[in-house]
């Protein structure tokens, strides 16, 4: 009986901490993606974008970034959460003066009314992955097979430049981007429950992995329907 009792109070705690991550998931995402949106709009309103370009940074820019998002994946379990935060918001800040592009391509009131479209979007694929009762790991294969066949065909498509394709692979990638919502979501509701991984550092992971999955479906969106400047 003592035994049973120890196993159903431990069950009641990994559910608690389950609940009480996932605010601070998206506390997290929230700050990140504000710190994306501040840095952007300050990159393209002072006219830092234009000179990042004409000294020849972008490409170190994106390498950076590339950089950045390798060390959180891969020493994410070893590293402190202090630092795993600090490259979060490194990686966020470093996104948001890549992303200062779309304010020179696009329509301001065009990008922050499909930023609201893409948020109610991403919030009822995050709400499905996480009210689910089905195990969506399965999915895995499926979704990040077909993203990276939509990767390698869009890289063909820049020697090929046909527009046809183009929007082809935006709908393929943004359908593909709902489901890894969904199955992210999934995820981090099961990983909040292992009491193997440092609890203190899952709502950062989460955060990373749900900032990058609104991040991809924000710029399909655009892509297919934004208003462009002229």
């Amino acid at each position: 009986m003592i035994g049973e009792e120890e196993n159903f109070s431990d069950a009641i705690h990994n559910v608690n901490e389950g609940m009480d991550i996932l605010p601070k998931t998206f506390f997290w995402m929230f700050l990140g993606l504000l710190g994306t949106a501040l840095v952007s709009f300050y990159t393209y309103s002072t006219g830092l974008f234009n000179t990042i370009l004409q000294e020849g940074y972008f490409g170190i820019l994106l390498i950076l970034e590339i950089v950045v998002v390798l060390v959180f994946s891969l020493l994410f379990r070893r590293l402190p959460a202090t630092i795993v935060g600090i490259l979060y918001f490194v990686y966020a800040a470093i996104n948001g003066v890549s992303l200062a592009t779309i304010f020179y391509v696009f329509d301001l009131n065009s990008i922050i009314l499909l930023f609201v479209v893409s948020s109610l979007l991403f919030g009822g694929f995050a709400l499905y992955g996480y009210k689910t009762k089905k195990d969506l790991s399965n999915w895995h294969t499926l979704l990040f097979g077909t993203l990276l066949a939509g990767l390698v065909v869009s890289l063909f498509n820049l020697f090929f430049q046909n527009s046809t394709l183009d929007i082809i692979i935006d709908w393929v990638i943004l359908l593909v981007f709902f489901g890894i919502t969904a199955y992210d979501m999934n995820k981090i509701k099961q990983l909040s429950l292992v009491d193997t991984i440092d609890q203190d550092k899952i709502h950062i992971y989460g955060a990373m992995e749900l900032y990058l999955d609104f991040i991809n479906i924000f710029l399909r969106i655009l892509s297919i329907f934004g208003k462009r400047r002229d």
